[in-house]
């Protein structure tokens, strides 16, 4: 899947969260499950894919993932539920 996309990673169920963009989503979540990428998830073992969305081109993404990250937590936490109720870590079944 090499298109650009808005994840959300979480620690587990309504834990820590972290969004962030990619053109390449298969490989930059595996970076993250891997601890390749220093700071934040590996701090927090934000490790989990619960939420993503791809778009057309990457400026509509870094635009989304800016909106996201403005967004308070709650409408956070409902975005993922409405797609993902039981928070699943999607990486595995997807890639």
């Amino acid at each position: 899947m090499k298109q650009p996309a808005v994840y959300i990673l979480a620690s587990k169920r309504n834990g820590t969260l972290y969004i962030g963009v990619t053109s390449n989503l298969p490989k930059r979540v595996h970076e993250h499950r891997e601890g390749q990428v220093p700071g934040f998830t590996t701090q927090h073992a934000v490790h989990m894919l619960v939420y993503f969305e791809t778009h057309d081109d990457m400026a509509a993404a870094i635009q989304r993932e800016k909106q996201l990250k403005a967004w308070k937590r709650a409408w956070k936490i409902r975005l993922i539920e409405k797609a993902n109720p039981q928070w699943t870590d999607l990486y595995e079944p997807l890639f």
